[in-house]
């Protein structure tokens, strides 16, 4: 088995959250509470999003190292009732970038103590699709940027 070099996703998440946190806390409150993507989700609720994607794949990156084949539940399906179940919009701003910020650099931790055995170990999503670990890890960043573009568009409008 080839060992798998995470560095540049934990790395890139590392800047991300090093980029990222001074500029979010230097928003203005209409910018982060009014403008809206095409989801018509704001600013705190993206961050909210990207929070629950912390947490949902910190759980399954941890099961998949104890479960050759996991069926654990999706909710991407779900994502908008989880915003507003949270009520991300009213949430103190500060303490969501800061949870945003430590439950990633969490997530940098649990992708570089993967254990390497487990990465073809599969998860079922809704639509009943095998993502593998190695996947799941590979597309974390990418989840993490999309969302973040979003963001900027949204500042810059």
């Amino acid at each position: 088995m080839i060992d798998m070099d995470f560095s540049s996703i934990t790395n890139g998440i590392s800047k991300v959250i090093e980029t990222w946190e001074p500029k979010l806390i230097n928003l203005p409150i209409d910018t982060i509470m009014q403008k809206r993507n095409k989801q018509n989700r704001t600013i705190k609720q993206i961050l909210g999003h990207l929070i629950d994607s912390a947490s949902n794949n910190h759980q399954r990156m941890i099961r998949l190292q104890y479960n050759s084949d996991l069926i654990f539940p999706d909710y991407r399906q779900d994502n908008d009732l989880w915003i507003t179940l949270q009520d991300f919009q009213n949430e103190d701003w500060n303490n969501l970038i800061q949870l945003w910020k430590y439950f990633n650099l969490h997530m940098i931790q649990v992708i570089k103590s993967v254990d390497q055995s487990k990465l073809e170990n599969c998860w079922h999503d809704y639509e009943g699709t095998k993502v593998t670990l190695q996947q799941m890890i590979d597309g974390y960043l990418w989840h993490i940027d999309l969302h973040f573009n979003e963001i900027q568009e949204l500042i810059d409008k």
